[in-house]
């Protein structure tokens, strides 16, 4: 009896997105030559002949144009070079976060600048704030202290940041989103 090991921890092989020489199937394609000149419209036989001409590949690069859009080019060195540039742009890319201040409605003074600063360096690192103010028991009857609270909070960071979500009562939490604001960052 043959056993096969389950295929389940095995990584997929990864096909190539682009569609290469033989592969492309359109009757008439746009072919642009490795120094990124326009050749014109032709049919794929010809592109072909002038890639192998040059001992080069012929990649599809827009399929979804019509005629779809070609490129004769080293297609090692174009994957290696479009793998790059994604990996780039996800290194380079920001991640969004929201990063939670959670405040008593008795909170001091000197507490309240402390996690106002912090706000301050989350929105400049470009993640959203959500400050939240607590009411235990019937702390609750208390809530227009709250609404002050984060009145305030939103004042200490207006110059910085604009309002994602209006205060709000969540059962015993009062809360708002503050989001950085781009177009106030330029300003300065």
């Amino acid at each position: 009896m043959h056993f096969t090991p389950p295929t389940r921890f095995q990584r997929p092989e990864k096909a190539h997105k682009q569609r290469i020489n033989e592969e492309i199937n359109a009757p008439q394609i746009r072919v642009i030559d490795d120094e990124g000149r326009p050749l014109g419209v032709m049919t794929v036989r010809e592109a072909l002949r002038i890639a192998n001409e040059r001992e080069l590949d012929l990649v599809e690069i827009a399929p979804q144009a019509k005629p779809p859009v070609c490129k004769i080019v080293d297609y090692g060195k174009f994957s290696y070079e479009l793998h790059k540039k994604e990996k780039y742009q996800r290194k380079h890319q920001l991640h969004q976060q929201m990063k939670e201040l959670r405040f008593k409605w008795r909170t001091d003074t000197h507490d309240f600048n402390f996690k106002v600063r912090h706000a301050r360096n989350f929105i400049d690192e470009g993640h959203k704030v959500k400050a939240t103010v607590i009411f235990r028991g019937r702390e609750i009857i208390h809530q227009e202290f709250g609404i002050e609270l984060l009145k305030r909070f939103v004042l200490a960071l207006e110059d910085i940041a604009k309002i994602d979500q209006e205060i709000k009562t969540e059962g015993k939490f009062l809360s708002v989103i503050m989001t950085p604001d781009k177009t106030k960052k330029k300003e300065k």
